[in-house]
């Protein structure tokens, strides 16, 4: 071994040297340059994300109206339960799978996990369109949320997109901004399409298939959508995970193919650059590109699988003597060391912030749905009354599509700004203190007179989208900073998705059950208050919420020490690990 370590190869000596300019080129200067914003891949990912918003949310201002189209029950108070339980089914099925979608994204990567829930999405929407009764409509949404784990692994995705803390205020609100455009996309057409034969009898008879199946033809607006959304991720879409995204992909090829034909082959030769190494022929990569720099600690468990086969580095030499094993296994480390307490809190946090949102989401068409009861019960205020709004679907629609312009805009500007003031962790335990004073004032705004009706949902829809579009990136910037690798951030995410699903699918049974309860007992905000409660219990645990020293942390001090310190290289002689390369 000693021989070895005091005659090093040729090609290692090349590699130091050549490790040892760029360290130089990279001193010159008082600042390192930041990576680049993966703008690019965080677009395409967006523009295959967007389908699943769409006909997620696209069902809401018409669910109640389908249960009871169903004929389940004469009794308009049960409708609400039985909506809840179509909302939920899809979240019920999604929670049951989420982990093990995550952690064979951690297997085969991410692109392939995500193309196959997309498409999971698709047919069942199609299914529920053609649903003639409550148990089919069960099971289409229930077969969309097995074929979907999507969630987690497009947190992944980002996560592993975003490489500085610099980029993340803005990287997070990508994903709440496309789910912001489902918010008003989906219920316009969910509101507008649904019974197309009542709202556009010119163009639809009422013997044709739209007659007959009357909530069909918004379901076949979002499979279409679903359909775009696959092709632009086969062709478009690179691979992020770390051990995965230098193999070949054709459908990265057959994407340069059709771009080269429309734009011209002097174009894509421009933008050969920004393409995945894995879509370039193997004599024209380089040997080692900057955005797979690895962080210190993190570098041997993959130097194999990132750098080319024919390059040699000191951190592949070292695990070959087997000075770095203990880190290679410790990214494939046991779920106890992976699900630190610090992860468990923010999950747990994620959970509960589903779970109550979740029911305001299905709360809130429940209510604006429902009609004053037929039979007035006497109101005692504070807490007893009983009342409704009786709006139509496309009144509903409206104000959940105006829900989503505002969060659109909150997320892309506001978010952002605060997140950079106060930091992530600070803003996330804000908005866990202030949640359940909306559940606490929202019921009473029934009470309000007619003129001021409209107007006051309306306030409601911007406090709850305002505190959603500043917990929801913060919590996720919480959860990617406390992973140790990103290798395991597919286990870590599926969990956290896993945790939501749950959530998110016992919050509409569970609010609705009680909204049934309120109003027939003349208790309509009871459901609301129920709410309410588990945020406060979210207060709770999001106050035990810490940041610990990541991934993230280990790069900027990486930085700061490359500003500071000229950048030296290693010999393979451990004795001499502390010299300059010649």
């Amino acid at each position: 071994m000693a021989s070895h370590h005091q005659s090093p190869t040729k090609h290692t000596m090349r590699t130091r040297r050549r490790n040892s300019m760029a360290g130089s080129e990279r001193s010159v200067g008082s600042k390192k340059p930041l990576p680049p914003y993966p703008s690019r891949q965080l677009t395409i990912l967006a523009l295959c994300r967007i389908c699943e918003p769409i006909a997620f949310m696209s069902i809401f201002p018409y669910i109640w109206h389908m249960v009871r189209d169903f004929k389940i029950t004469e009794d308009e108070s049960q409708i609400s339960f039985y909506a809840g339980m179509v909302t939920s089914a899809f979240t019920f099925a999604e929670f049951s799978t989420s982990f093990i979608w995550g952690r064979l994204s951690d297997k085969i990567g991410r692109k392939p996990v995500l193309l196959m829930g997309m498409t999971g999405t698709g047919i069942s929407v199609i299914m529920f369109g053609f649903a003639p009764n409550l148990w089919v409509a069960l099971g289409a949404r229930a077969l969309g949320g097995f074929l979907n784990g999507n969630i987690g692994v497009l947190q992944t995705t980002v996560a592993e997109l975003v490489t500085v803390k610099a980029h993340q205020p803005k990287a997070y609100t990508v994903m709440p901004l496309v789910w912001c455009i489902g918010s008003i996309v989906g219920p316009m057409i969910g509101g507008w399409l649904a019974k197309p034969v009542e709202g556009f009898p010119g163009c639809f008879s009422r013997d044709g298939i739209f007659g007959t199946f009357p909530y069909l033809l918004p379901n076949l607006f979002s499979a279409i959508c679903v359909f775009i959304g696959v092709i632009v991720g086969l062709l478009f879409l690179e691979e992020t995970h770390a051990e995965r995204k230098h193999r070949h992909d054709p459908g990265i090829e057959l994407g340069r193919s059709l771009m080269s034909r429309i734009w011209g082959s002097e174009k894509v030769e421009e933008n050969k650059g920004k393409l995945p190494a894995k879509a370039v022929p193997e004599e024209e990569r380089p040997l080692l590109s900057e955005n797979d720099e690895l962080l210190p600690g993190y570098r041997t468990g993959s130097a194999r699988s990132l750098s080319p086969p024919d390059t040699v580095s000191e951190e592949s030499l070292d695990l070959e003597e087997g000075g770095g094993l203990e880190l290679a296994e410790a990214e494939r480390a046991p779920v106890g060391k992976v699900f630190s307490r610090a992860v468990i809190m923010v999950i747990i946090s994620y959970g509960i912030l589903a779970f109550h949102t979740m029911a305001f989401d299905s709360l809130l068409p429940v209510f604006l749905s429902t009609s004053p009861p037929a039979t007035e019960i006497p109101a005692k205020l504070p807490f007893k009354f009983a009342d409704g709004f009786g709006w139509d679907t496309q009144t509903i629609g409206f104000i959940l599509s105006v829900q989503g312009v505002y969060s659109l805009a909150s997320t892309r500007l506001l978010f952002p700004f605060v997140a950079n003031k106060i930091g992530a962790l600070r803003l996330f335990k804000i908005m866990s203190v202030l949640y359940p004073l909306l559940y606490l004032f929202t019921p009473y705004i029934v009470l309000l007179p007619d003129s001021l009706r409209k107007l006051s949902v309306y306030g409601i829809v911007v406090w709850k989208m305002t505190f959603s579009t500043l917990a929801y990136p913060s919590n996720a910037i919480l959860l990617a900073n406390s992973a140790p690798t990103t290798l395991t951030l597919g286990s870590i995410n599926g969990a956290a998705a896993m945790t939501a699903s749950l959530c998110r699918a016992l919050g509409p049974i569970i609010s609705g059950f009680f909204y049934t309860q309120g109003m027939e007992s003349g208790y309509s905000g009871l459901s609301w208050w129920v709410a309410g409660l588990v945020a406060v219990m979210g207060a709770w645990v999001g106050l035990q919420i810490t940041e610990p020293k990541g991934r993230m942390d280990e790069k900027e001090d990486m930085d700061e020490t490359t500003e500071d310190e000229p950048r030296t290289t290693t010999t393979p002689n451990k004795d001499d690990r502390t010299r300059p390369s010649p």
